[in-house]
């Protein structure tokens, strides 16, 4: 053979066994043959270090779940997720669902800065250094449609009267952007804004008869509903070009009715609507002097769209948990309650007052106006509250307690709930226990969900705070390790601690619907 051929042939020999080795971190990085067939479980693809990479370059789309066999959350969207990937191949949707055992695969978990479980990434077209954070649902429909919006066009082009039309009855809530320059940026924005708002249908347009038909001269996003007005204009500012928090507040606010009813399919739109003062009348449907009071409770929210959130509460549907929330007995129902849900300070009406469209109004303005002072909830002082090491306290005996400037009061605020407040439990009264003859030092607890303290905020459980002995009113907050050897140190050094002790992590917040749950490696 002649020796020029035999060195093309060594050549293409080697460049060939170079293919698909690609450059990790550290080096060449292992990677699956290209005949080689990624594993399934339940229509989901399971990855590896070695199979990632096949995957990307099988699937054009390809949204990955990071998870860890432990994580309850991670338990919870399982079925979910593979119902998801089940109705996508039912399409024949070019996306694929995939997921990671984080735990095993600690490379991949390091590559992608997974923190904590369920964390999920979007790969388009084989990228693999910059995957998009999934933000949408945790149920399989919305994951589903999360998906279809990113894989084609996230709103329909409209070219004519009957398109239009068909569109606005094909839903309760349609959104159409009026555009005389399809070229703009500012469609841009609205279609990367339809991306995300899952539970609405978009549509767009630039033709002018469809202009005309809506009565319309200028570039605007319109909001056709089922419901309350029917209908909501946002004019694009033609200096500034459309914004797009502000059409999203738009659209949150104006997608939602006057009047909300509170259940568990409504109440994550409650909560995400970012309007921060909402205003509940709890009723009970079953009884017709109630629902008499309906129809002027809905005359009076007008006026506040926007600005306050009008919600019914019915007590006969499973929602003792939001009469315990706002400190309510069932015989005090129909009554009303305002509440601020940045500052979570809660507002009653003076007792008696009939519930009317004007006496509605007439509440919300004194609230908002500074007129009402908050209340706040506080359980019945137990009579044995102070008989165990542990002692306990409500609303009514705090500052008596916790400011009594002969002690050294060391409190822990939780709630029943609270599964690092259960943990801790023992260490808890175990601390109480040693120091229960110290008689200038008192270990005690509180229910931070059934007492509210209007100096002293609870938002993380268990929040741990030190009342040092001695005027001022000072207070500390422990921040350490939650055991009975740190929280001895701590007491014995008067409220510190020695130098590097370790913190703890962060508490637990409240259960809220705007939030998505997340388990911590």
């Amino acid at each position: 053979m002649d020796g020029r051929l035999q060195l093309v042939l060594l050549l293409l020999l080697a460049a060939s066994g170079l293919r698909g080795q690609g450059l990790g971190p550290g080096g060449p990085e292992e990677e699956a043959p290209e005949e080689e067939e990624v594993p399934e479980e339940d229509g989901i693809l399971v990855l590896s270090q070695r199979t990632l990479g096949l995957a990307l370059r099988k699937h054009r789309t390809l949204l990955v779940q990071f998870y860890a066999p432990w994580c309850g959350h991670c338990k919870a969207l399982a079925p979910e997720y593979s119902k998801a990937a089940a109705v996508l191949a039912a399409e024949s949707a070019k996306a694929r669902l995939a997921k990671v055992d984080g735990t095993a695969e600690t490379e991949l978990t390091q590559e992608f800065a997974v923190t904590e479980y369920p964390t999920l990434r979007f790969f388009r077209d084989g990228n693999r250094t910059h995957p998009e954070e999934y933000t949408g649902p945790r149920e399989a429909d919305g994951i589903a449609e999360w998906l279809r919006r990113r894989l084609g066009p996230s709103a329909t082009r409209l070219e004519d009267e009957e398109g239009a039309q068909t569109l606005i009855d094909s839903r309760d809530v349609v959104v159409i952007g009026f555009f005389k320059d399809l070229q703009d940026e500012d469609v841009a924005t609205f279609l990367a804004l339809a991306q995300d708002a899952l539970d609405m249908t978009f549509g767009f347009t630039d033709q002018p008869e469809l202009f005309q038909k809506f009565g319309l001269t200028k570039d605007t996003v319109v909001l056709f509903k089922k419901f309350d007005e029917g209908r909501a204009d946002f004019l694009v500012d033609k200096e500034l070009g459309l914004d797009l928090g502000d059409l999203s507040r738009f659209l949150l606010v104006h997608s939602m009715r006057l009047v909300m009813e509170f259940n568990s399919q409504t109440s994550p739109k409650i909560f995400a609507a970012r309007i921060l003062n909402h205003l509940l009348l709890f009723v009970n449907r079953t009884l017709a002097p109630h629902r008499e009071l309906l129809a002027g409770f809905a005359e009076a929210a007008p006026p506040f769209r926007g600005q306050v959130l009008f919600v019914v509460v019915d007590v006969g549907a499973s929602n003792d948990h939001v009469l315990q929330y706002f400190g309510l007995k069932t015989e005090e129902v129909p009554t009303l309650r305002f509440i601020n849900m940045e500052t979570t300070k809660k507002y009653a009406p003076a007792a008696g007052g009939p519930v009317t469209a004007a006496s509605v109004t007439a509440f919300c303005h004194a609230v908002l106006g500074g007129q009402v002072k908050p209340y706040l909830l506080s359980q019945e002082l137990p009579p044995d509250w102070d008989q165990r090491p542990v002692k306990t306290l409500v609303g009514k005996n705090f500052e008596q307690v916790a400011f009594d400037e002969t002690k050294n009061v060391f409190i822990k605020f939780y709630a029943p709930w609270c599964s690092h407040c259960k943990e801790m439990a023992a260490a808890w009264e175990a601390l109480a226990e040693k120091y229960k003859d110290h008689e200038d030092i008192v270990i005690a607890e509180l229910d931070a969900t059934a007492n509210e303290l209007e100096a002293f905020p609870v938002h993380g459980f268990p929040t741990l705070k030190y009342f040092p002995a001695g005027p001022g009113r000072k207070v500390i907050e422990y921040k350490s390790t939650r055991d009975l050897e740190t929280f001895s140190k701590f007491l014995d050094n008067g409220g510190q601690l020695p130098a590097e002790e370790p913190t703890v992590p962060v508490p637990e917040t409240a259960p809220n619907a705007s939030t998505e749950p997340k388990e911590e490696l």
